[in-house]
């Protein structure tokens, strides 16, 4: 029973590296902008979070850093893809190569450097008392317990509150807002940094909570995970967590297989999540589905708004 307890925490924690992005992007992609560039702003709020705890010791800080960096790399996207309206499946690549090729730069000075800081997991008064689901769900760090109150927080936001409302409206039908004399731009912007912002947390978790270093390229893919995440969600916050627990829960026990067939290599097992990732994607990608069926898939996803288009 201790070691299912310890898959089932180690999937949480797997799931939590993952979802902050995801959720991000599902605001960002419901506003009406797609980016896939997740991995390397991934990267960047790992190394730059990481950075930061070496040299001030302050994990406050830190993550004050990476929301700074998440919120300038937002811009640069916004600016890219709300003012310039460039494509903006080439600007994500385009974000993705420079998150990767200035994270692994700034990260030399920080390679191998031990940080001896990091966030360690608190058991919840009385909750962490809870048989089985006190080990799972209430052992955990902080950055864990945050992620229980974005949960539904985010749900709410999205289908119960009048921002909510304009949120969707704003990646079905922009011109319709604007006829309302709400600046779809300013929204476009905001949701877009805040998912850029995210996704910087999200690589921040890598560095700071999950382990304790940094190196070049950790996060493995992770961003592209998130990416088909929101797709394997329906663009739904509550699928969303089922979904990266599900990744989370295929990471882990693929890790724990290398223990228990060391002749089979490594390789073999690390493959299970992206595996995972892409028959879900085939089959998330309608061709199984009634195609007069109803898709959560934002009508002007990926669509520069035009004013002068209404």
């Amino acid at each position: 029973m201790a070691f299912i307890i310890s898959i089932l925490a180690a999937a949480v924690v797997y799931a939590v590296s993952i979802l902050y992005a995801t959720i991000g992007e599902i605001f960002s992609q419901r506003a009406g902008v797609m980016n896939l560039g997740l991995e390397g702003i991934m990267l960047m709020g790992a190394v730059s979070g990481y950075i930061t705890v070496v040299h001030t010791h302050s994990l406050a800080l830190s993550m004050l850093v990476v929301i700074i960096v998440g919120l300038l790399l937002g811009l640069l996207y916004s600016f890219l893809t709300v003012t310039l309206k460039a494509n903006q499946i080439v600007c994500g690549l385009a974000i993705l190569t420079f998150g990767m090729g200035l994270s692994g730069f700034l990260g030399k000075s920080v390679s191998g450097v031990s940080a001896n800081l990091k966030f360690e997991s608190y058991p919840l008064p009385v909750l962490s008392k809870i048989p089985i689901l006190g080990d799972v769900f209430f052992n955990q760090d902080l950055l864990v317990y945050i992620m229980y109150l974005i949960i539904p927080l985010s749900i709410f936001y999205i289908y119960r509150t009048k921002y909510g409302m304009r949120l969707r409206a704003l990646g079905e039908n922009p011109a319709a807002l604007d006829v309302e004399g709400i600046n779809v731009f300013a929204l476009r912007y905001a949701y877009v940094i805040f998912g850029c912002i995210m996704t910087t947390i999200s690589g921040a978790y890598l560095s700071l909570a999950y382990t304790n270093f940094w190196s070049e390229g950790m996060t493995g893919g992770r961003g592209w995970i998130a990416a088909a995440l929101v797709t394997f969600a329906s663009w739904k916050p509550r699928a969303a967590v089922w979904g990266a627990l599900l990744f989370g829960g295929i990471s882990i026990i693929g890790t724990n297989l290398q223990i228990y067939l060391p002749v089979i290599p490594s390789q073999f097992f690390s493959m299970f999540p992206y595996l995972a990732t892409i028959i879900v994607l085939i089959l998330a990608s309608g061709k199984f589905k009634n195609s007069k069926k109803h898709t959560e898939e934002p009508a002007s996803l990926c669509i520069p708004y035009e004013r002068e288009g209404r």
